[in-house]
């Protein structure tokens, strides 16, 4: 009985290390991005950017919609990082956000984003345009 035990608590333990080794090899990148958004109650929004990983730029596509109260248009670029990646692919995904902003004229965006893979978008940036938005979105980034 006590080998067992013994036995499963090393399996544990085992697990626990690969578990954290694997959180360890994670890296981060650098992103800048462009999104146009535009609506009124549903909205859109498209863009691209660059993702900088390891020293090699992966170009990026980046479409979106929002249901909710949204009215107007504006551009935000963003640049930031993202976390948590083994490979660029990692950071494609579904970002989702649920949110309510303004903006006439310029004004400042942060936002942090998780995926399904767990990438870990934090971005700011400047938002241009005139747009007022309640809304739940979604985002999808994906490696051209």
């Amino acid at each position: 009985m006590k080998v067992l035990s013994g036995l499963r608590v090393g399996l544990l333990a085992m697990a626990a290390l690969v578990g954290a080794v694997s959180v360890a090899n994670a890296a981060n990148g650098t992103v800048r991005i462009r999104i146009l958004k535009a609506g009124f109650v549903i909205g859109g929004s498209a863009g691209e950017g660059v993702l900088t990983y390891q020293g090699r730029r992966y170009p990026l596509s980046i479409g979106g919609l929002s249901y909710g109260f949204t009215f107007g248009a504006s551009e935000t670029r963003f640049h930031g990082t993202v976390r948590n990646i083994r490979r660029p692919s990692d950071v494609s995904g579904v970002y989702a956000q649920g949110g309510a902003g303004a903006a006439v004229g310029r004004g400042a965006q942060v936002i942090v984003l998780t995926n399904q893979k767990g990438a870990v978008l934090e971005l700011s940036g400047e938002q241009n345009g005139l747009i007022v938005s309640l809304d739940l979105s979604g985002l999808a980034l994906s490696l051209k």
